[in-house]
């Protein structure tokens, strides 16, 4: 409690700069920035008008001004990475894309030329069994001949048995 009765006091931030380094004293003043920022942004979330009633001294005004800026600064450079990177991944998502549509051409030319070519052996089968069904007429054809003959062969072969028989005496 006594060291924030201390903290208010206007010689306690003097007294604290008296033994300090470069690096100690910018670190004071950013927390000091960084302290009339959120006090700022507490203000302006407890009183929405207080923007036209102010406390600040204009150092104060410069300070916030600047960490505003540094901070719109920040703000605009990773928005600026990220448009890159969105750019980026949209430049990476086309090449994807165009990679797929060339794979899926080579994968439509093989397969037109794959089927050229199973339509040029089913002509060539539709072409053989229609020979083979032609031959399979033919040959059923001549295979009736020749029953045809076997059986007049046969009739006739009895025939002359008969007459054979007719030369015997009775």
């Amino acid at each position: 409690m006594d060291l924030l009765a201390h903290e208010n006091s206007p010689n306690f931030h003097l007294a604290m700069q008296t033994n300090l380094t470069p690096f100690d004293h910018h670190f004071n003043k950013f927390l000091t920035r960084f302290q009339n920022h959120q006090t700022s942004l507490l203000m302006q979330e407890l009183v929405p008008n207080s923007s036209s009633v102010s406390n600040k001294s204009t150092s104060d005004d410069a300070d916030e001004n600047q960490f505003s800026s540094s901070s719109s600064i920040i703000f605009d450079e990773r928005k600026r990475r990220r448009m890159i990177s969105n750019r980026e991944s949209a430049r990476r998502s086309r090449m994807r894309k165009q990679r797929h549509l060339d794979e899926l051409w080579s994968q439509i030319l093989l397969l037109r030329t794959e089927n050229n070519n199973l339509m040029d052996k089913l002509n060539l089968v539709s072409e053989s069994h229609d020979r083979v069904l032609q031959e399979n007429v033919k040959l059923k054809e001549e295979a009736m001949d020749l029953r045809e003959i076997v059986t007049e062969l046969q009739i006739c072969n009895s025939y002359s048995i008969f007459r054979d028989l007719e030369d015997i005496p009775l």
